[in-house]
């Protein structure tokens, strides 16, 4: 699939991307300038979460292009360092490589994203050591109420959150599910992990409300490699929709028992969130994978654009089969939205050295990105601004080099997204 054209900038930038390594720890260094912003970015780029850090070393390339005189904040022209740091998909070590790079690195701001996995033990990090954060990717109320947050309070000083929440899941479903007829009847499989608690407090009730007939399987433990007692339960009651949201690692193992015992061949939908959003999940699966439903937070056809890289939502899917050699993952404009953020911030604050401008300018910032409008002015929580939702159906790709296609269903929660196709039931093979 073509996209628009790139400058010779962003041509730069991609070529010197594709050396880089998404699975290491990599420091990008800055052009020589008077003063150099040094952004600390903290992600999994190897371990079960590693596809979702792919994007970076790439976009840090792209930022620094785009970026090659300096950005003047205050009458002021700076240098743009960016530092990334490997959080191998561990918590603790995410946390502990956080407080590392504060300490040796002195950043003057930190960035995160990627499953409350990552975002809560890095904003932890930096909301103890008084260094502004932004992260995204993550339920928003995982994050806020996983770390502690009251409502209507400002709970935190320095860190911020933007991404959608687990309330925007059952009006995506309901407008997604509604495209076909079932039974109403909905099987979710939920981890006993920080997301998981969040799913079941929120998303069940909002379902039941709906009108959907909820059938908990129970909470399992993450990298888990028997699921027979959940589809078991499943078969069971009958159910046509199947919602799930394990890590990536832990889908291909359900579907596949799934397959084998009989579920799949049952199920109207196979609704995914957290795995499931990227092409690569659905080769492994080959033909088990044509028809799996996913929500994205972002999409090549979004019609945004990513201030931060210079780049449109289709010039970054572009870039990214250029630099990486894969086919666009969500992350390419997930990960453009968090820079757009940052820039905005430390231009908005006056004096991006002054960590308590740059958290300041964060309270009321509204700013456009790659995944839309983010705006902390009007948040549900003090610190934290919502992206909208997409409902997605992957399919067999019609041309092109790649197997399969992502194809937006529904968009009631951001009407000027395109829908790009119809839902079609699940059926093996396509």
């Amino acid at each position: 699939m073509s996209g628009p054209k790139l400058n010779r900038r962003q041509f730069t930038a991609l070529a010197g991307a594709a050396a880089l390594s998404p699975a290491l720890s990599t420091r990008v260094s800055a052009d020589a300038h008077a003063d150099t912003i040094r952004i600390g970015w903290v992600g999994p780029r190897s371990g079960p979460l590693g596809i979702f850090g792919e994007a970076d070393p790439w976009l840090s390339e792209v930022l620094k292009a785009n970026h090659a005189d300096g950005v003047t904040i205050g009458g002021r022209t700076y240098g743009i360092e960016v530092i990334l740091v490997d959080t191998q998909s561990d918590p603790v070590r995410a946390s502990q490589e956080t407080r590392d790079l504060i300490n040796g690195q002195a950043p003057d701001i930190v960035i995160a994203s990627s499953t409350p996995e990552t975002t809560n033990p890095v904003a932890d990090a930096c909301e103890a050591a008084g260094v502004p954060s932004i992260t995204s990717i993550a339920p928003w109320e995982s994050f806020f109420f996983g770390r502690g947050g009251r409502p209507g309070e400002r709970s935190f000083n320095w860190t911020f959150h933007f991404s959608f929440g687990a309330g925007d899941f059952a009006p995506l479903y309901e407008d997604g599910w509604g495209k076909i007829e079932t039974n109403r009847r909905v099987g979710m499989l939920v981890p006993n992990d920080a997301d998981g608690n969040a799913i079941r407090a929120g998303l069940f009730p909002a379902l039941e409300a709906r009108g959907f007939e909820i059938f908990d399987a129970g909470p399992y433990e993450n990298m888990s490699s028997d699921f027979s007692n959940q589809i078991n339960y499943f078969k069971q009651n009958g159910v046509d929709i199947v919602n799930a949201f394990p890590f990536p690692p832990d889908f291909p193992v359900f579907w596949r028992q799934a397959a084998q015992l009989g579920l799949a061949q049952e199920v109207k939908i196979m609704q995914m969130a957290k795995a499931g959003l990227f092409a690569a999940e659905m080769e492994a699966l080959g033909p088990l994978g044509y028809g799996l439903c996913t929500g994205a937070y972002w999409h090549r056809d979004f019609p945004t654009r990513s201030p931060a890289t210079g780049l449109t939502s289709a010039q970054l899917a572009t870039g990214f089969e250029e630099a990486i050699g894969k086919q666009w993952t969500q992350q390419a404009g997930a990960q453009a939205a968090v820079l757009d953020v940052t820039m905005a911030a430390l231009v908005a604050s006056g004096n991006p050295k002054d960590k308590g401008a740059v958290a300041g300018a964060l309270g009321s910032l509204t700013a456009e990105t790659a995944v839309g409008t983010v705006d902390f002015a009007n948040g549900p929580m003090p610190g934290i601004a919502t992206t909208p939702l997409v409902n997605c159906q992957w399919v067999r790709a019609e041309d092109g080099p790649y197997e399969f296609d992502l194809r937006i269903t529904a968009n009631a929660l951001a009407p000027n997204v395109p829908i790009s196709a119809e839902l079609q039931p699940y059926r093996i093979g396509g």
